[in-house]
């Protein structure tokens, strides 16, 4: 049986999409306040409290990540979902009130589907309110939350990209449990991180087959001209029970950057703003080496499994358009 991150407990996941205008929000959240850290490794991010996440700051506790699309006009869900948090009680007491601690990443999806249409305030609380209201159901991957609007393989531009989405899984050892979700919005291919094999990306000009676009980028050396530039990446959540410092979720978070070179190709370019945050929130004492191993793997299969869940939308075909081959 698959398992989700919404099985990890004093964890809690949900979506709103705007599925006509290609775009909306995945909320992941602890409402007891996990152990927070981030990544950002890609050339254009756009993110929200990341700063606060860094090991020497005095803020100890992330209550929620936001990941969405609608470009830098995505963080206004992040406000949203605070201001649900508070209504639940779920925040940092301040004396005078409480304060939700919320880091967001956004993705670049206004070229899919409606570039009017933005993940706001009210997308980001009804995120939140999926996550509390929806526990025990399944959660939804594909063209869902951050995903709706993902494309992958864009080396020459739109015409030739494919559909991706958001993804999932959960890998244990013992009692030990790590999950990712990941929203792919790739310059690169989707690769198979067992096989290498791609699943989805560059098309060939025929709209046949998958091509290498690492190859492709090659051959076109010193010519290449990257259409539509800064308008990719892909944002991750990782979610672990193991009792983490700051420190040690931040080394975990670097870690599962290696996850990204083993399920897209090219990864980490100045095109793409990938980011991973780290959530962790348990009692079991787990070396960081082993949590950081279970990381990478959770997020390359979460890419693939983007990849495998996404369906063909706004023209664009997806990796299910090829199922005979993959």
């Amino acid at each position: 049986m698959r398992r989700s991150i919404r099985d990890i407990p004093g964890f809690l996941a949900g979506h709103a999409t705007l599925a006509e205008a290609g775009t909306g929000c995945t909320a992941i959240v602890c409402p007891k306040g996990a152990t927070g850290a981030v990544d950002v490794r890609g050339g254009a991010p756009a993110t929200r409290e990341t700063d606060l996440l860094k090991p020497e700051e005095t803020v100890n506790v992330l209550h929620c990540v936001m990941l969405s699309g609608g470009s830098a006009y995505g963080l206004a869900a992040a406000s949203g979902a605070a201001e649900e948090l508070e209504r639940r009680g779920v925040g940092l007491d301040v004396g005078v009130g409480i304060v939700p601690i919320v880091s967001s990443a956004c993705l670049f999806d206004l070229a899919c589907g409606s570039a009017t249409v933005r993940p706001g305030m009210e997308e980001g609380a009804h995120a939140v309110a999926a996550a509390f209201e929806e526990k025990d159901e399944s959660l939804a991957r594909g063209n869902v939350g951050a995903g709706c609007g993902c494309t992958v393989g864009k080396l020459e531009g739109p015409e030739r990209a494919m559909k991706s989405g958001l993804g999932e899984d959960v890998e244990s050892a013992g009692e030990l449990l790590v999950g990712a979700l990941s929203a792919v919005n790739a310059v690169g291919n989707i690769c198979d991180p067992e096989t290498g094999k791609p699943l989805s990306g560059l098309l060939s000009e025929d709209s046949t087959h998958i091509i290498n676009e690492e190859d492709a980028l090659i051959a076109a050396s010193t010519s290449l001209v990257m259409p539509l530039a800064r308008t990719n990446t892909t944002i991750s959540c990782i979610v672990t029970n193991a009792r983490l410092t700051k420190a040690e979720a931040t080394k975990v978070s670097q870690m599962a950057a290696d996850g990204y070179a083993h399920a897209i190709r090219p990864t980490h370019t100045t095109n793409d703003g990938d980011t991973i945050f780290v959530m962790a929130f348990g009692s079991l004492e787990a070396p960081v080496d082993l949590v950081g191993a279970l990381a990478v793997r959770a997020i390359e299969r979460a890419i693939a499994d983007a990849a495998r869940e996404a369906k063909p939308a706004f023209g664009l075909k997806a990796a299910s358009s090829f199922d005979s081959e993959i």
